[in-house]
């Protein structure tokens, strides 16, 4: 162990996360905890192009909210829906997202 107690620290918050996911699966919420990181992996389970256009919002159960720039590409994307839902199923493991529902970003 060094002079400043460095490895205690370290030990601590190893136990603190253990125990965090513990208190989130005791509460029910640690699945959609996990659903949530959808939320930054969007750009990279659809790609640079879609995600310019593209904003996901939020998560309501298995359900991704989505928000798209224009009409056009709420309907291209509705078409593809299925294989985006396939794709962030595969890069969030143990979690999964069953319905993605594509709305048009309200304009400021």
């Amino acid at each position: 162990m060094s002079a400043d107690g460095s490895d205690r620290r370290r030990s601590g918050l190893e136990r603190m996360s253990a125990v965090l996911g513990d208190v989130l699966q005791e509460a029910g919420v640690q699945h959609h905890v996990e659903r949530v990181k959808i939320l930054d992996l969007w750009p990279r389970i659809v790609g640079e192009q879609v995600a310019r256009v593209t904003h996901a919002k939020s998560v309501d159960g298995t359900t991704l909210i989505v928000e798209v720039r224009s009409s056009a590409w709420l309907m291209e994307l509705n078409m593809l829906k299925g294989d985006i839902i396939q794709r962030a199923n595969e890069e969030m493991n143990d979690v999964s997202i069953e319905k993605i529902v594509f709305v048009l970003a309200e304009t400021a």
